[in-house]
């Protein structure tokens, strides 16, 4: 049998590169039988150590660029997830650091986790982390508030925080539905190689990479931690991910400089279906949307698409069709914010 040391030097060399709870939850080590082997492979140079803290992660020799790091305390009150995103973005040069479908990929999935936080968690602050080097970009967002998995089985009466795990992986559950579908996490959980869930002494565990999803026992933290991965080189499509788990919403009529989208149901709500009515549009010059039979749009519905949309894409035009005055009213009182 293989020696324990070269199967995690094989590992790594597989998968370009791994965290060391990654390797622990792959061959059923504690951490720090991990960080034995690992030191003993950095100390005769068989693996590289990039990045610091909860960014860590461990590559082949000569394999990665010097890594990139961000790291800021923000307070949760009036935040907008939004312009921590482009904060982040232009410290660490995303958009020339990643392809545009992996751009557009971690600003969904890292909007979608900190939105949660603003919105859900009770906490005054949040810590984001991030590190890119030249295979792969990790993010952490932690906050110290209630627990994702305590929030659900509070708010809906379950038997207990291990039956919010089911509800969490159905993809539709919210605790706010003023405010969300529950679809965000669903969503992000497809769309990057790896993301964990982190709070009180349970870890759930997306590994789309291995294909599995799992929960592990953990030592026990207050709030929760949200940490994702993602390859620079990652194929992953919004777009694709969004056609191949989510039931028809809308119709589009295409033209060559601008596209007519028709929402047929009569209720929108959350952020994370704006973004998928608007995935892939910004190749067009002008949106037109018709919102005849739409009897009610949530708030982060109508701020994604006229404030965020609109301020990431100044050039495109938004234009709305057979829309109710109090739907109309909501929209011009968001475009009518002043952005902080």
């Amino acid at each position: 049998m293989a020696d324990r040391k070269d199967q995690i030097a094989e590992y790594v060399k597989k998968h370009k590169q791994a965290t060391g709870q990654e390797l622990a939850d792959n061959f059923g080590l504690s951490r720090q039988a991990v960080h034995k082997h690992l030191k003993i492979l950095i100390n005769n140079k068989t693996l590289l150590k990039n990045g610091n803290t909860k960014g860590t992660f461990y590559t082949l020799p000569g394999k990665t660029e010097p890594s990139k790091a961000f790291k800021k305390r923000y307070y949760l009150k009036n935040l907008e997830e939004d312009n921590v995103f482009r904060e982040m973005s232009l410290l660490l040069n995303l958009r020339k650091a990643l392809n545009n479908n992996t751009f557009e990929v971690v600003n969904y999935v890292f909007t979608e986790m900190l939105n949660n936080a603003i919105d859900h968690s009770n906490s005054d602050q949040c810590d984001i982390d991030a590190v890119i080097d030249s295979l792969t970009l990790f993010v952490r967002i932690r906050d110290h508030g209630i627990g994702i998995f305590y929030s659900i089985y509070s708010k809906l009466k379950l038997y207990d925080e291990m039956a919010a795990i089911g509800e969490l992986t159905k993809g539709k559950t919210t605790t706010m539905k003023e405010k969300h579908t529950g679809e965000g996490i669903f969503f992000s959980s497809k769309a990057v190689d790896y993301i964990a869930f982190r709070s009180n002494k349970i870890n759930l565990v997306f590994d789309n990479k291995k294909d599995d999803v799992f929960v592990q026992q953990m030592r026990s933290i207050t709030g929760t931690e949200v940490t994702f991965r993602v390859s620079i080189a990652s194929k992953h499509r919004l777009s694709m991910i969004f056609n191949q788990y989510a039931p028809e919403q809308f119709n589009y009529l295409f033209e060559r400089t601008r596209v007519f989208v028709k929402l047929f149901k009569t209720e929108y709500i959350s952020r994370s279906t704006a973004k998928r009515l608007l995935s892939g549009l910004d190749k067009f010059s002008e949106i037109i949307l018709d919102f005849s039979g739409v009897i009610s749009i949530g708030q982060g519905f109508a701020d994604e698409i006229f404030r965020v949309y609109k301020k990431n894409n100044p050039d495109i035009t938004i234009e709305i069709a057979n829309i109710n005055p109090v739907l109309k009213a909501m929209i011009e009182h968001t475009t009518n914010r002043v952005d902080k």
